[in-house]
């Protein structure tokens, strides 16, 4: 970053190279070396990233197209680490003129007038990004440029002037990545101003005909459920994008796990503090997935990555905060704090009429329940829905047991750590299950599981479970009824 003139960058023997270009070498020597090109996004090694990779190969324009909370926006930013760390352009330029290939006005005379003697700077591919959130209203006096009555009447100039002109936002990304979010928001009528600039690359301001072939890396993000409620990408903006590639969610439980335990912002002291068993971790992203397939949720809308990552920070500050009252300096994620986590599941979901009339607290309540019923055969024997009246369960104690718990079984929210403990203890046919199934499950993690089955006996009805104020409390379905109580 010592060369200063124009002249030293000549004498350097710098030669200009394109963005797409630049991102095309980067690209290459990564892939020779094979390092990651996108560091930090899990899930899409085999899809997405190789498909992201031949676009930049063939130096194209992408349009990223998929549901919300798929790492779109994630994926444009880190595209920046494929950019070279410096690149020289005419100091003062509104624009990032190449010193070598000048397009503005001011850049153009300022080396006709000074030469090699040209002042040059450097630009950081830190400031080489540009993004725009696509809301209807976005001018396009804000994202290519207008006359300025003020700069015309400073500099004494008229209208008819180039120079009187204020650049919009594209212009002003000339050499960068300038990333459009959210495409279809955008009102038609600005997305055919988009039109000449990326195929011809010139533009056209209140009657001046500039010719400035910008130097830009486009990148689009769009949902497609935009393309049907709120607008649509233009037809023919669609055909000047070289490359649309689809994103999707992940498509298993370690992949989500990776991606919510990397995002997840959970303070030091409350990890240390929290212990969360790898089942809890499972259940949580369980429910993501049963909330993408639930009838009451609307599909086309999506179930962004996000509802796990709020949801773990809010499971862990609901083990937390009943510590805190309870005066235990560790504890143990219970099951019952899963209630918890629904303000993260409500807030993310968008509810078909059916859901709407349920109610949200209850649609995410019932995820819970369907997660914890779709993890459970992975763990225990599958519970059959019929069955002769003669076949033996390794259930059977344990529903014998609450059989004969006259008052019911209750598990309170706030109780404290050794309570729990010894509650659960107390149903003694699930230690023997727990030994039978899982011989090898951590001491720590005994009572997590305990709940679990509980949890999962209520889902395959062989067990009732009524929500009350204070807690939970668990009962033979059909005991009542024999006993007449």
């Amino acid at each position: 970053m010592n060369i200063k003139t124009l002249g030293e960058l000549k004498a350097s023997g710098y030669q200009s190279k394109s963005i797409k270009d630049e991102l095309r070498t980067n690209l290459i020597q990564k892939i020779k070396n094979k390092e990651t090109t996108f560091e930090g996004v899990h899930g899409y090694e085999h899809t997405v990233i190789p498909e992201l990779e031949r676009a930049i190969l063939s130096r194209h324009n992408i349009n990223l197209l998929g549901l919300r909370g798929q790492a779109k926006t994630r994926l444009a930013r880190l595209m920046l680490n494929l950019l070279d760390e410096y690149i020289p352009y005419v100091e003062g330029s509104e624009i990032n003129d190449d010193p070598l290939q000048p397009i503005s006005r001011f850049a153009v005379e300022l080396i006709k007038e000074k030469g090699d003697d040209t002042p040059i700077a450097w630009l950081h591919r830190s400031e080489r990004f540009a993004e725009k959130l696509a809301t209807p209203d976005v001018t396009v006096a804000d994202i290519i440029g207008d006359v300025d009555p003020i700069k015309a009447a400073n500099l004494k100039l008229s209208y008819a002037d180039d120079r009187v002109i204020h650049y919009g936002m594209i212009p002003r990304a000339n050499r960068c990545i300038f990333v459009i979010n959210e495409l279809p928001d955008l009102q038609a009528r600005i997305q055919v101003a988009l039109f000449n600039i990326l195929q011809e690359g010139d533009i056209q301001i209140r009657g001046f005909k500039l010719r400035l072939p910008l130097d830009i890396q486009f990148l689009f993000t769009a949902n497609p459920e935009d393309y049907t409620n709120r607008g649509s990408i233009v037809t023919p903006l669609k055909d000047r994008i070289g490359s649309q590639i689809l994103t999707h969610y992940p498509v298993n439980i370690e992949t989500a796990r990776q991606i919510t335990e990397q995002e997840a912002k959970l303070v030091e002291a409350q990890k240390s503090m929290v212990l969360v068993p790898d089942l809890a971790r499972d259940l949580l992203e369980q429910i993501v997935f049963e909330a993408r397939e639930n009838d009451y949720i609307d599909a086309k809308s999506g179930v962004s990555a996000r509802l796990s990552i709020t949801a773990l920070e809010n499971l862990l500050s609901t083990a937390e905060r009943r510590a805190l009252l309870a005066g235990d300096d560790q504890t143990m994620v219970r099951l019952s704090d899963f209630v918890g986590v629904i303000p993260s599941i409500t807030g993310k979901v968008e509810l078909v009429y059916e859901g709407e009339q349920e109610g949200a607290a209850l649609v995410a309540y019932n995820l819970i329940g369907e997660a914890v019923k779709s993890l459970f055969v992975e763990y225990f024997p599958k519970i059959e829905k019929l069955k002769k009246q003669d076949d033996e369960s390794d259930y059977d104690d344990i529903v014998s047991w609450f059989f004969n718990q006259k008052e019911g079984f209750e598990l309170l929210d706030d109780a404290k750590d050794k309570e729990y403990q010894r509650l659960l203890g107390a149903i003694t046919p699930l230690d023997d299950l727990l030994a039978k199934y899982q011989p090898n499950l951590a001491q720590e993690d005994s009572c997590f599981v305990k709940e679990f089955v509980l949890w999962a006996l209520v889902e395959f009805k062989e067990l009732s479970k009524h929500r009350f104020t204070e807690g939970i409390q668990f009962k033979d379905p059909y005991g009542s009824f024999i006993s007449g109580i």
